[in-house]
């Protein structure tokens, strides 16, 4: 009989006793700039979209990722099991159930504002600057309004959004604090 290793998931009061027992290796699947803002003080940063398994060196340790809501850790988690990696556990719920439990996080009140923020900050310019030129200017530039509505449908439908992921590789989206 072949045992495949799974993932599985672990709740913030285990995280935390394991963390002070220094039994394990802590990673951050999140984009640098949200781990500049906020992340749990022991983590180190991998992000998800450059991840790459022989990046990681556990020395035999089991392995827990973390992100914001516990969607990116587990696509990482299932990587790194393909890649046959053990041992691999990720945080139910994320960032804000390690915070829900009262845990400590480190904060960079210096941190450039979320990926989100960004988007809603840049697609609703876009969409206010469309909609006016096309009142004032000429009705052709309403498809511009059309066209980041449709990106945002299509972001809320498929979980991906092409201009955050744009955004993020900004050069001040890239410190880690």
């Amino acid at each position: 009989m072949i045992q495949t290793a799974k993932l599985t998931e672990i709740d913030a009061a285990t995280l935390k006793q394991w963390l002070d027992y220094n039994s394990i290796l802590l990673i951050d699947v999140r984009e640098p700039s949200e781990y500049a803002e906020e992340h749990i003080p022991e983590a180190k940063l991998l992000p998800l979209s450059n991840l790459q398994p022989q990046q990681i060196t556990s020395e035999e340790k089991p392995i827990v990722l973390y992100c914001r809501s516990g969607n990116r850790s587990a696509q990482a988690g299932k990587k790194l099991i393909a890649a046959g990696m053990n041992n691999i556990y990720h945080l139910q719920g994320g960032l804000p159930t390690w915070k829900a439990a009262g845990l400590p996080t480190k904060i960079n009140p210096r941190a450039p504002i979320s990926i989100m923020r960004q988007v809603q900050i840049v697609a609703g310019s876009l969409v206010v600057t469309g909609t006016l030129l096309g009142a004032f200017v000429s009705p052709w530039f309403l498809i511009l309004s059309g066209f980041v509505g449709s990106g945002l449908v299509f972001a809320g439908v498929t979980n991906t959004c092409a201009m955050g992921m744009l955004l993020a590789k900004l050069p001040y989206n890239q410190r880690m604090g």
